[in-house]
């Protein structure tokens, strides 16, 4: 929070919260300065509490490299793995007879260029360039179908591998759609800003390009709908549950990974469904229901029928439970975004270049 232009950020520290005094532009970079702890997944593989404890000497090493001073300096991946190299069981066990470490020999090429998060000289057989459009929606649907809430996070991640120092740039058929872009450092800002097009010089490897919001609620196309019937009756040991899943506004793309859970009223004592497709389970104790139902065949929606068991003696619940879902779909990006055009400049090869877009659930909730 900010007072009199002094920022006061909460940190919890020994299971009690301190109140620090520190300036606006510290508060920005502590909330942005998290979002590059995905480089350990680079390192690791993932970035697990397992992972984490088993490296811990890297994790110094590239804290030490990525933050001087408390502040912010080199976070590109391509950058951090020249000055701190990777594990390799064949490195640790060299590192544990020779005394060694995993610390580069020289400053990487890039720190002094006026291009720092690319290292000069690369070459490659091959040359690629990916982009992966992923989007998130988030979503709260009433019981009657209508959208409460909806809003969509994407993001743009990227894995270039290019000879040299190419130049790309990168449009969309539809940029106004973007609302509260956040662009990785490459990108220049004023080309954005006046024609809505990204240029830039793009880091060597994997890298998130821009991430990017749509909260315009008539814009956020709703991917699946849900058909539900929970009843409980007061006095009565019996209660009914049914709930159809289908496809809407998915521009004939299949609905996948699909699960849909639920978190049952105290009075469940028990559940006796069938389903028409995927498994389900319910566990007495915490009163979940899950539901895996995979691909949505929009030929034969899957369905979940049956009886539940209630306590008996004890008034029905104030309110019915609401259904969670989770599902992706490959090859759409539901706000509508599509790139037109990928473009290199800078170089005279000719490289292999590919779109690939996916949707998926984030925090999707369907009120009963």
């Amino acid at each position: 929070m900010l007072m009199a232009g002094i920022g006061f950020v909460l940190l919890p520290e020994f299971e009690r919260s301190q109140l620090s005094e520190c300036s606006s532009s510290t508060v920005a970079m502590l909330m942005e300065f998290p979002l590059e702890f995905h480089r350990f997944e680079d390192y690791f593989g993932t970035c697990s509490e397992v992972a984490i404890k088993d490296n811990v000497v890297v994790v110094y090493e590239v804290l030490e490299e990525m933050l001087d001073n408390g502040f912010p300096l080199a976070t590109e991946s391509n950058i951090l793995k020249e000055l701190i190299r990777p594990p390799t069981i064949l490195r640790t066990v060299v590192n544990t007879i020779t005394g060694s470490t995993n610390v580069g020999d020289h400053l990487p090429t890039g720190q002094l260029s006026v291009v720092p998060w690319r290292r000069t000289g690369v070459r490659y057989a091959n040359n690629e360039a990916y982009f992966d459009v992923v989007e998130e929606i988030d979503a709260i649907i009433d019981k009657s179908g209508s959208t409460v809430f909806a809003e969509i996070q994407g993001v743009i991640d990227a894995c270039v591998k290019l000879t040299g120092m190419p130049d790309l740039t990168l449009s969309f058929t539809n940029p106004r759609l973007l609302d509260d872009v956040s662009f990785h450092p490459c990108v220049r800002f004023k080309r954005w800003e006046s024609e809505r097009i990204l240029s830039f010089i793009p880091p060597d490897g994997n890298f998130r390009l821009l991430s990017y919001h749509v909260s315009s609620q008539n814009l956020v196309a709703i991917p699946v709908y849900v058909k539900h019937n929970i009843t409980f009756r007061d006095g009565s040991s019996m209660g009914r549950f049914e709930i159809t899943v289908g496809p809407k506004q998915t521009m004939g793309k299949m609905v996948e990974g699909t699960v849909v859970t639920s978190q049952l009223p105290k009075v469940v004592l028990n559940m006796n469904l069938t389903s028409t497709q995927g498994n389900y389970t319910f566990d007495p104790v915490t009163k979940i229901l899950s539901w895996d139902i995979g691909k949505i065949n929009p030929q034969k929606l899957p369905s979940l029928k049956g009886s539940m068991s209630l306590q008996a003696g004890t008034p029905k619940p104030d309110e019915n439970p609401n259904i969670n879902i989770q599902f992706k779909i490959q090859q759409l990006a539901i706000s509508g975004l599509k790139v037109n055009r990928l473009d290199m400049y800078g170089e005279k090869y000719k490289p292999f270049k590919g779109i690939k877009y996916m949707t998926k659930a984030g925090k999707f909730q369907v009120r009963t």
